[in-house]
């Protein structure tokens, strides 16, 4: 769960769920310096959430398995869920009210 703490964290493992890039197609799909994410990568690597394997004089980084992908497609259906009920819940507020 630290790792998706942050929504760098969360679109760095979201584009890496569409398949294996270097940092610099990290950065540019993800809107980020190179370096700061590098620096993501460093600590979703250290939490067994990527891989990276040398191409030459390049590093391209996946995930570290299919469950990786399952658990950031759970959390992210959880969170639009729980913004779902949250606009019910303020809509059945606002009814209650009038």
């Amino acid at each position: 769960m630290q790792a998706l703490a942050t929504p760098s964290r969360v679109r760095i493992l979201g584009r890496l769920s569409a398949g294996p890039c270097s940092v610099n197609e990290l950065a540019d799909a993800v809107d980020m310096e190179p370096s700061a994410v590098s620096h993501q990568l460093r600590l979703l690597r250290h939490l067994g959430l990527v891989v990276g394997r040398r191409q030459g004089r390049r590093v391209v980084y996946d995930l570290y398995d299919d469950h990786v992908g399952e658990l950031l497609e759970q959390a992210i259906s959880h969170v639009e869920h729980l913004r779902a009920g949250l606009a019910r819940t303020i809509s059945d507020r606002e009814l209650a009210e009038a």
